[in-house]
């Protein structure tokens, strides 16, 4: 991600370099109708829709500078939220700051909440019907293969030779499939022993000052509340401070407090609602509008992603002005290494847990298998059509059975 760079357009040269404060070449209105309409077209996951916007906010148009856009991928990487999201809210925030981070944040986030919306009622409309069952009985199994792939390609970018980082991604890993929950504890831990061993504390006071937010959302259970919209709120605000990099990472998360915990959704329940966020434009965490959905209906839907993007929105307008002079504070960055090492581990630890369940014969061990086959093959093909294929397998499979 950190090498994602395109040739400038010329129009860059007349903004200047660095142009946070320059003056824009485009209107609030454009980057915000830009925004609706990725978030509303945007398929791919995470890598797909930042190259989106380089492509065509910094090569194509020339509104953004090279340099802005690397700061925001810089800021999108250490911080707390989902890539895409918080780098579209950054985006927004250069020329237009509060104002143009919220419409920009909500622009792009708005389509997917809808869809997956519309989703959630049909889906809870349909409830028992063979078709439903069907069609997200081969998307499950192809979720599964495309976790699986995401957990190597994650590993394989960000772990590399290091022993300490391979150790971290074992342990969450085997953790996170004994006890079928992630254990934020662990993953704390982890990046303050990365941080310790990279760059010893000279700034300690500093860098907690950084962290002290999320680090109270990740570790404070939330208190015992008889209003279910209200528990819904705390869960996922709690989860939106936890999502490093990838929509991904949010997985294992969600499955222990959503299914284990509150019980608000069984196995299948939980894999359906991946599902749709894979087969969804805009961002992969806006698999939270779905489950809120099925869990209190469109009240709940609207509090669980109103929650999961309040702290992915603070922590790029907050930091925003300040990023700049501390941004590239090596403790910081080693911090960040340490939590994205487990974040790792857990989501192949978490593969593993929803794979024991959705495998159960080998018409979706083949569907799983044949998906990593084809990542692996075409390593741009579009996880959506894979989705969807998966689906009329399944509608196929269960119709001849």
């Amino acid at each position: 991600m950190k090498n994602i760079i395109g040739i400038p357009n010329p129009n860059i040269i007349m903004i200047g370099k660095n142009n946070m404060n320059a003056k824009p070449i485009y209107s609030l209105s454009q980057i915000v109708t830009y925004f609706l309409k990725l978030g509303t077209i945007g398929f791919g996951g995470p890598v797909a829709l930042v190259e989106y916007m380089h492509r065509d906010l910094v090569e194509k148009r020339g509104w953004i500078s090279e340099d802005d856009y690397k700061e925001g991928m810089a800021l999108a990487q250490l911080a707390p939220g989902p890539l895409a999201a918080q780098l579209g809210i950054y985006l927004g925030y250069v020329h237009y700051r509060l104002v143009g981070a919220t419409l920009a944040g909500l622009a792009f986030v708005l389509p997917s909440f809808l869809i997956v919306c519309l989703l959630g009622l049909l889906y809870v409309q349909s409830g028992g019907l063979p078709w439903m069952q069907a069609i997200f009985f081969g998307v499950g199994s192809a979720v599964i293969g495309i976790i699986t792939m995401s957990s190597y390609k994650l590993v394989k970018k960000t772990v590399k030779k290091d022993w300490l980082m391979w150790g971290i991604v074992t342990l969450s890993g085997i953790v996170t499939f004994m006890y079928e929950e992630e254990n934020l504890c662990l993953i704390m831990a982890s990046g303050i022993i990365v941080w310790l061993r990279k760059k010893p504390p000279k700034l300690f006071i500093a860098t907690q000052k950084a962290f002290f937010v999320p680090l109270f959302l990740q570790t404070a259970s939330p208190p015992e509340i008889d209003n279910k919209l209200t528990t819904i709120g705390m869960f996922f605000l709690k989860a939106g401070a936890f999502v490093f990099g990838s929509g991904l990472a949010i997985v294992p998360f969600l499955y222990g407090g959503v299914v284990k915990e509150y019980h608000w959704l069984n196995d299948h329940q939980f894999m359906d609602a991946v599902a749709v966020a894979m087969v969804s434009p805009g961002p992969v965490v806006i698999t939270v509008g779905f489950i809120g959905y099925l869990t209190a209906g469109f009240q709940g839907a609207s509090v669980a992603a109103l929650a999961t993007f309040l702290p992915c929105y603070l922590f790029t307008v907050l930091p925003a002005p300040y990023f700049k002079k501390y941004g590239q504070h090596p403790g910081i960055k080693a911090f960040i290494d340490g939590v994205t090492a487990a974040a790792i581990g857990a989501i192949a630890g978490a593969a593993v847990v929803l794979g024991k369940r959705q495998i159960t014969d080998i018409f979706s061990i083949a569907i799983a298998f044949i998906t990593i086959l084809l990542l692996i093959r075409f390593k741009k093909l579009p996880e959506p059509i894979i989705i969807l294929a998966a689906a009329l397998l399944g509608l196929i499979f269960k119709s001849s059975f």
